[in-house]
C-alpha cells in the first residue's frame, strides 16, 4: 500500500476509542468516587441502559465479552447442564472453553443452520436428541446478534427461537458483541430484539463499537443475576473502579453515537462488499447485515492481497476471509483496498 494509513479490516477491535466515550472517561476522571460500582456513574450508566431496554433490569459491567459471555452462561445453567449455540457461535469457536470453565463443566451442544442463524427445527433436533440421566440436559439457548457470520435475526426469528426453547424448558442469552449493528440493520428497538421477544439475559457489546473494553450484562430475568456481583468478583470482574467502565455507557448512549456509529460501520460494510463483488476471482460467501463481509479467493489470490500489505484474517471452519468494518472506517480505506484488488486481478462490471 502505498500509503501510510494503519486502518485495517482484520477486525473491529483494532479501531480506536470513539471522541464520545474518550470525553466521558476525562469527565470521570475527576477526584475520588466510591469503589465497586457504588459510584454515582454506574447508577447513572445503569439507568440509561434500562431506559434505552424500556426494562428494570439488572445491569452488570465487565471488560470482556468472553467474561460477559461465560459468567451470565454460567449463571444460567449448571454445571450437569447444557447450552444449545450454533457450530460457529462465538462462544463455542472462539473463548477457549470459557463458559465451560466458569460454569464448572456446563457442555456446548451445538446446532446447524444456514449463514450462521438457529432456527426452531435445528434448536429441537439438539434439545429433544437424547433426554436420559447419562446426557446433560439442556438449559440454555445462546443466540448472537449478529452472528458470527454477520448476519442477523429479526424480531420475529428470535421469538420464534426464545418459544421453542421455551417450550421445552429453556432459558435464552444472547451473545451481543454487535447487538448496535444488528439494530442498525433491523432499526427496531432494543426490547424488540430482547425481552419482548423472549430473552432473558443479554450481553450486550460495547469494545466492539467503539469503547474501552467495556462490556454490559443485563438480566431481564433478574432471578438470575442472583449474587452475579459475587460471580464476577471471584473471576476478577468486580471493578474497582467501576466508574470508568460505567461513564463509558454514559457517553455511547447519549445522544445514541453508538447505534449512529454502528449504522456507519454497516455501511462501510455494505461498500466493501461492493468492491469484493466488483472483483473477479473473489466470491462473496454470506449476506452482509452487520459490519462484516465474507468473500473466497481463487487459487493464491488472498496471498497475493497480502503482499500489498493488507492483514487480513482468514476465518476458520467456513473458509475464505473475513473483512471487518469499524466505526472509524472511512470510504478512502476501502477505496485503497479496491485499487490494490483492481491491479491485482483487473475489476468486473459495476454493482447495481
Amino acid at each position: 500500500m502505498n500509503n501510510v494509513s494503519n486502518r485495517q479490516f482484520t477486525s473491529d477491535n483494532r479501531g480506536g476509542v470513539v471522541p464520545e466515550v474518550w470525553a466521558a472517561l476525562q469527565q470521570a476522571n475527576a477526584g475520588h468516587a466510591a469503589s465497586y460500582g457504588q459510584d454515582p456513574w454506574t447508577k447513572k450508566a445503569a439507568d440509561a441502559l434500562r431506559d434505552l431496554f424500556e426494562y428494570n433490569c439488572d445491569v452488570y459491567f465487565v471488560t470482556t465479552g468472553t467474561a460477559a459471555n461465560g459468567l451470565t452462561l454460567a449463571a444460567m445453567c449448571e454445571s450437569y447442564q447444557a447450552v444449545v449455540c450454533h457450530e460457529y457461535a462465538h462462544v463455542e469457536t472462539d473463548e477457549c472453553g470459557a463458559p465451560e470453565f466458569f460454569s464448572n463443566g456446563s457442555k456446548l451442544l451445538l446446532a446447524s443452520g444456514e449463514n450462521g442463524r438457529l432456527t426452531p427445527e435445528a434448536v429441537r433436533e439438539v434439545v429433544r436428541k437424547r433426554t436420559d440421566v447419562h446426557y446433560p440436559r439442556p438449559r440454555v439457548l445462546s443466540l448472537s446478534q449478529a452472528t458470527e457470520l454477520g448476519t442477523v435475526y429479526t424480531p420475529a426469528d428470535v421469538t420464534a427461537l426464545c418459544e421453542a426453547a421455551k417450550a421445552d424448558g429453556l432459558r435464552v442469552h444472547m451473545d451481543g458483541a454487535r447487538f448496535f449493528n444488528a439494530m442498525a440493520t433491523l432499526g427496531c428497538t432494543p426490547a424488540d430484539l430482547t425481552w419482548k421477544g423472549g430473552v432473558d439475559a443479554l450481553c450486550l457489546g460495547g469494545t466492539k463499537v467503539g469503547m474501552l473494553g467495556s462490556e454490559a450484562v443485563l438480566f431481564f430475568d433478574r432471578g438470575l443475576g442472583f449474587d452475579f456481583e459475587r460471580r464476577c468478583k471471584q473471576a476478577g470482574q468486580l471493578l474497582s473502579k467501576s466508574r470508568f467502565a460505567a461513564a463509558q455507557w454514559i457517553g455511547m448512549l447519549d445522544g445514541q453515537p453508538a447505534l449512529r456509529y454502528a449504522r456507519h460501520a454497516n455501511m462501510m460494510a455494505k461498500r466493501l462488499r461492493d468492491a469484493l463483488c466488483r472483483t473477479p476471482g473473489v466470491t462473496v460467501l454470506f449476506p452482509t447485515e452487520a459490519n462484516s463481509v465474507f468473500a473466497m479467493f481463487e487459487g493464491d489470490g488472498l496471498e497475493r492481497i497480502r503482499g500489498r500489505g493488507w492483514d487480513i484474517y482468514s476465518f476458520i471452519g467456513v473458509g475464505g476471509a473475513r473483512f471487518m468494518c469499524a466505526w472509524d472506517t472511512d470510504p478512502s480505506d476501502i477505496d485503497r483496498l479496491e485499487a490494490d484488488l483492481s491491479d491485482l486481478f483487473g475489476s468486473k462490471r459495476p454493482v447495481h
